[in-house]
């Protein structure tokens, strides 16, 4: 591989695979912390990437926390300071509780966000390189040690204390250290399909809003230069060939959507329309010795909660916390892992479950119709369910079996003539929260550690995609 001379090697104290979201966030902690780092991603930035792009205010709370949110300000997108969602006709609008002061949304386009998080890292002392591509890790006695890159094509070597792979859902990283596969997973009933629009509407440019109409679920989220993304998300089809399947579908969508088809009246289309199919939602194995996973190549939920990016910032930046001051030492630094690890596992698990529930593409539920309805006459209870998508707050404590039994009281006042549809549903719901909970007891109970082997597989090279949160 390394042909008649060998690379010429570098050392530093931290080598980040993909310079996007988690990992600009890593980057920046680290070097923040004083660690030499050196960032590596195949994109040029500004560069775009697959992603709905919403920021909740948790989300924008995170931008602050690695020192970006004042650049990504200055891209223009409106703050959203109304949650307004539509349940086949029941309207509910609802504010967004403040995280850390900030009491709106952003959507934020990727090309912007990205530069303005590289600028951040640059600003915080870590090296970028752009345009390369992982292709091997360096391995020493078990523990990772370094990574292989090509730049213009020349191979070079960097030897790390620590190995980060921010390198989105097809991860090299975590395919060179056998993680792949998955520790827990869910398939996604849901295919996505978002495209941009000239925001016709001045009215609404406050407004994060979401339709649901039988099985199809739509966005409409005013973002940066006057812009609209709308996204649709119709049960998942298997795919079929053919130029146009995804203009095709997402036409169909919007046209089944009769408030979303409203909304998009006085605006005009502009770009193609983007799609991701095929979508399945996961918890990987995201440490081990001499190297770590955050963002979506550790971890990833269907997008119909917009929680990647938050995600990704978080526990990027958590991990250089973290991490950080235990380098100097393996055991300490193993340590370090393994609880961030354990402490991503911990906060994110419920959120996983209850967003794999909203993927399920099916039809509004009776005891959902009854949570539209209360909600809609309840601005405390609207507040609750927004604050759950800000992360202020578990989905078990606003989806409580009591407020279930209280839905479907009130579903069967409204529907005695005709009560199995209800009855089944609740007995569907006990039979999901009896299942949740089983599988959040096998999930803590086997643990990282247990998910894959401590051996590094000896797989052949591949190119590394970059950090994408949908």
């Amino acid at each position: 591989m390394r042909g008649s001379s060998a690379p010429a090697i570098e050392y530093t104290d931290v080598v980040v695979v993909g310079a996007r979201c988690a990992g600009s966030a890593a980057a920046i902690a680290f070097a923040t912390a004083g660690r030499d780092v050196v960032a590596l991603d195949s994109a040029r930035f500004p560069s775009d990437t697959l992603s709905t792009h919403l920021l909740w205010p948790a989300g924008l709370a995170e931008l602050r926390r690695v020192g970006a949110l004042e650049r990504v300000l200055r891209l223009g997108a409106p703050p959203l300071t109304t949650a307004f969602a539509d349940g086949d006709g029941l309207q509910v609008r609802s504010s967004f509780t403040p995280v850390d002061g900030i009491g709106h949304a952003m959507c934020v386009r990727r090309t912007g966000l990205d530069a303005a998080l590289v600028a951040t890292a640059v600003a915080a002392g870590a090296r970028i390189r752009e345009g390369v591509r992982v292709t091997d890790l360096v391995w020493s006695g078990g523990r990772c040690v370094g990574v292989r890159y090509t730049e213009a094509g020349g191979v070079h070597e960097v030897r790390a204390r620590l190995i980060v792979g921010a390198d989105g859902r097809r991860s090299t990283v975590a395919r060179l250290v056998g993680a792949a596969r998955p520790r827990l997973s869910a398939p996604s009933g849901r295919d996505c399909y978002f495209a941009y629009w000239h925001d016709g509407a001045t009215d609404q440019r406050h407004v994060a809003a979401q339709w649901r109409c039988g099985p199809d679920l739509g966005t409409a989220f005013p973002c940066d230069d006057g812009l609209l993304l709308s996204l649709v998300q119709p049960p998942a089809q298997p795919p079929e060939p053919g130029a146009g399947r995804a203009e095709l579908r997402y036409q169909e969508a919007i046209d089944r959507l009769p408030g979303l088809g409203l909304r998009l009246r006085d605006c005009r289309r502009v770009g193609r329309v983007r799609a991701a199919t095929g979508l399945a939602s996961y918890f990987r194995r995201s440490t081990g010795p001499g190297w770590a996973l955050p963002g979506d190549a550790g971890h990833f939920k269907d997008p119909v909660t917009a929680q990647g990016i938050r995600d990704a910032l978080r526990y990027g930046r958590l991990l250089g916390e973290l991490a950080a001051p235990a380098l100097d030492d393996t055991a300490h630094l193993d340590t370090a892992l393994t609880a961030w690890e354990q402490l991503r596992d911990r906060e994110c698990l419920g959120v996983y479950q209850w967003t794999n529930r909203l993927a399920r593409g099916t039809a509004m539920r009776p005891l959902e119709f009854e949570l539209y309805r209360k909600a809609a006459g309840d601005p405390v209870l609207a507040d609750r369910v927004t604050e759950v998508f800000s992360r202020t707050i578990e989905p078990k404590d606003v989806f409580t079996p009591a407020r279930a039994a209280a839905f479907a009281a009130g579903a069967l006042r409204d529907s005695w003539r005709a009560p199995w549809p209800v009855l089944a549903d609740l007995v569907g719901e006990c039979r999901d929260t009896v299942s949740e909970r089983r599988e959040a007891r096998a999930f803590t109970s086997t643990g990282p550690a247990d998910a894959i082997p401590s051996r590094p597989p000896q797989d052949s090279l591949a190119a590394s995609s970059g950090d994408r949160h949908a």
